[in-house]
């Protein structure tokens, strides 16, 4: 009987008190976590499966996360459990990428000339010319310039000279010549 009465208490103190937030290293843990985990010097690590290891998980939750040593991404299953989807969420941001189209004034010499590279990528991205017919009305843009870092692997140097950028994207350049059907400068972003 004694032991019908201490289980009956645990359950009822199990009930009353589960339904609140759980806190590490905080006393007060956000409304809107289940879990909240507060640290200023340390990362949480969540299970390191190889892909084969990934695919064996028996009828993973949608939404499940695990990171994918083989891929090298952190991957949640977008699918069911009877049909799991596994989507790269961190390897799905694009690690580079060419600059969008940019037009450069070689109708005459000219020397200490600038291109504002990040606002020109986000401008040409935030409000794309056309778009398929379920796409968003905008293309997702790095939000800083600090973001990104910036190169140029190669430009005609019968056109292109001095060229310097900035840590904030502004490329600096000198025009020695008119550009040709030929003339060409390839610039190239990386995600930090």
């Amino acid at each position: 009987m004694m032991k019908n009465h201490f289980l009956s208490f645990a359950f009822l103190f199990i009930a009353l008190f589960c339904q609140a937030q759980v806190g590490i290293n905080t006393p007060n843990p956000d409304n809107s976590a289940a879990l909240d985990i507060y640290s200023q010097n340390r990362g949480m690590l969540i299970p390191r499966l190889t892909t084969a290891q990934r695919n064996a998980i028996a009828s993973p939750a949608n939404s499940l996360l695990i990171y994918d040593t083989d891929k090298k991404c952190l991957s949640q299953n977008i699918g069911t459990p009877t049909s799991p989807d596994w989507l790269c969420i961190s390897g799905n941001a694009v690690k580079m990428f060419y600059m969008p189209s940019v037009s450069f004034d070689t109708s005459k010499n000219a020397n200490a000339q600038t291109k504002d590279l990040y606002t020109l990528y986000k401008n040409q991205f935030g409000s794309p010319k056309a778009k398929s017919t379920s796409a968003p009305a905008s293309i997702p843009f790095f939000p800083s310039n600090k973001d990104l870092y910036y190169y140029v692997t190669d430009a005609d140097s019968n056109v292109f000279s001095n060229i310097s950028i900035s840590d904030t994207g502004v490329m600096t350049y000198d025009v020695r010549a008119a550009a040709t059907d030929c003339s060409f400068i390839n610039i190239v972003f990386v995600v930090k």
